[in-house]
């Protein structure tokens, strides 16, 4: 009888060690999945917002450029009041948003593009190529931060749209993609640049 008694007692304890065990490995589970979810959130904010300084950096250098060029050509008032909008909007702006901000900056650039093309004394002035040469060294360093961002944004919504992190990660939206359409189209052979050209500022010829 005493050793039925043990048995059982041994076998109970073993079933609350089991329980124990899964518990705790939930738990685990549970903290680790919320940690990563939260790492790669701060991550894709850190990202977002090292572009974001980069890409006013480009805006800086493009308004320096439409001032020089201002002896050459006279751009309307409402672009550098573009300019001065897109910047001011940077700190707030979401991914969406960024996206915009390039459609219209990279619209602004190649007016500033054709404009030096037209005339060779500012094609070949040394500022005009530092300047451009800054803001190229500036979009490939946005398109890293971007490629950077994109995968930290992709593991965290495939972790929020599986099983069984989904469920720990019910409270937290989804992340948007930081995508410039108009760079993806190119690179995969669809865009020309005739049919959704950006839309360019007026310039008046001096």
């Amino acid at each position: 009888m005493q050793i039925r008694c043990i048995i059982q007692l041994m076998i109970d304890s073993l079933m609350l060690l089991i329980i124990l065990a899964v518990l705790l490995l939930v738990a685990g589970y549970f903290v680790m999945t919320y940690n990563r979810l939260q790492s790669l959130r701060n991550g894709a904010d850190a990202t977002l917002s090292q572009i974001k300084v980069a890409m006013k950096k480009r805006l800086d250098t493009i308004e320096q450029l439409v001032d020089s060029i201002e002896s050459y050509a006279h751009f309307e008032r409402q672009t550098l009041e573009k300019i001065t909008g897109m910047r001011s909007g940077l700190q707030e702006a979401g991914a969406q948003e960024l996206g915009r901000v390039e459609k219209e900056s990279r619209g602004v650039l190649g007016n500033i593009r054709l404009v030096a093309e037209s005339y060779p004394d500012l094609k070949t002035s040394q500022a005009t190529i530092n300047s451009m040469n800054a803001i190229r060294e500036l979009e490939d360093e946005i398109a890293r931060h971007r490629y950077t961002y994109n995968n930290i944004v992709q593991e965290f919504n495939t972790m929020r749209d599986t099983f069984p992190s989904r469920w720990i990660a019910a409270s937290m939206p989804r992340l948007d993609y930081l995508s410039f359409e108009e760079d993806e189209l190119r690179r995969a052979g669809y865009y020309t640049g005739e049919e959704t050209e950006p839309s360019r500022p007026k310039v008046e010829w001096k």
